[in-house]
């Protein structure tokens, strides 16, 4: 027993110290970071401002490879299968706490697959319409569905999405009907809500910002319970028609589960920096997001909360997994 003890502990400190040692080197090649929305949504646009905030203290190129589709299962399960050395970062988003009461199968189990490093940001999303649409307001809007059932179509990023319900909420306190089209991604929807295919649309300020300032779309409210310093002009659909109403969508990064620690401590860090920096703060607050910054402990609490939060919310909404 005794010898066996011995090697237990010799086994120990062999994994302990090829740890350290992977991570007093690492990095020592280019690092993929997953986005699993298509360009142009907010998990593509944070993720690049991160890789280009990582690449210069890392000393090697953080590439983001976007892998959208099925609600962000593709992306998500892409970076579950990865090797955990550090070289595949995750930039996930709500859907990730979300997809678990969304689907009956999964092809990975976020809490025990992920390792979390932080917490990034939280934002709001925006309810917003194509200038066709003869709403100016949310209870402008909230009427014109009402008076016109079916004649307004929604777009979302997917099923089980924070937009999606975003929306689905959206409709319970309102006491509309939209009809739902999924996209493979915010960016994907967007272009169609440009063009007049689909009439309205629940997304995020990054995603939505470049629009707006041009006047092709037409912002009626944001869904967290304070305006944000982007949009002053932009009341909260609480204040604005839905008392009440509320819905937060939130950004963070992982990598695989069994990242060694070291690892994990060098990616906080920096990301940590990166998020304090004057030219991010400012950045990040004319998309409209906030800047979190969380330890890996309080982001694995905070992944954890959101997922029963949520399952506790589809069952009260009624809906079932596909």
């Amino acid at each position: 027993m005794r010898i066996q003890s011995w090697h237990a502990g010799l086994l120990i400190a062999f994994l302990c110290l090829a740890s350290a040692a992977a991570a007093q080197s690492y990095p020592a090649r280019t690092i993929r970071l997953i986005a699993h929305s298509s360009p142009g949504g907010t998990s593509d646009i944070l993720g690049r401002l991160m890789a280009q905030k990582l690449t210069e203290p890392l000393g090697q190129q953080v590439v983001v490879e976007n892998r959208a589709g099925a609600s962000g299962i593709i992306g998500v399960e892409a970076a579950a299968r990865s090797a955990p050395d550090g070289y595949t970062l995750l930039i996930t988003q709500t859907s990730i706490a979300i997809n678990p009461s969304m689907f009956a199968k999964l092809p990975y189990h976020a809490l025990r697959d992920f390792a979390p490093i932080t917490q990034l940001v939280a934002a709001p999303n925006l309810l917003m319409v194509h200038p066709s649409v003869p709403a100016t307001s949310v209870k402008g809007f909230i009427a014109l569905a009402k008076a016109q059932p079916g004649s307004l179509v929604n777009g979302s990023p997917g099923q089980g999405t924070s937009p999606h319900l975003s929306a689905e909420l959206f409709m319970i306190m309102s006491g509309i009907k939209l009809d739902h089209v999924q996209f493979k991604g915010a960016g994907m929807a967007i272009v169609s809500l440009l063009s007049g295919e689909i009439s309205v649309m629940f997304t995020t300020p990054p995603t939505a910002m470049p629009y707006l300032k041009a006047g092709r779309l037409r912002p009626l409210g944001v869904t967290t319970t304070a305006r944000i310093e982007a949009l002053p002009d932009v009341p909260t659909i609480a204040e604005a028609g839905v008392p009440g109403y509320e819905s937060v969508q939130w950004f963070g990064m992982l990598v695989p589960a069994g990242t060694p620690r070291p690892v994990i401590d060098r990616l906080y860090q920096e990301l940590t920096r990166a998020l304090r920096a004057p030219d991010m703060k400012e950045r990040l607050t004319s998309l409209g997001l906030n800047g979190v910054g969380s330890t890996p402990e309080e982001f694995a609490a905070y992944l954890k909360s959101e997922t029963e939060k949520w399952a506790k919310v589809i069952k009260a909404m009624g809906i079932k997994p596909e």
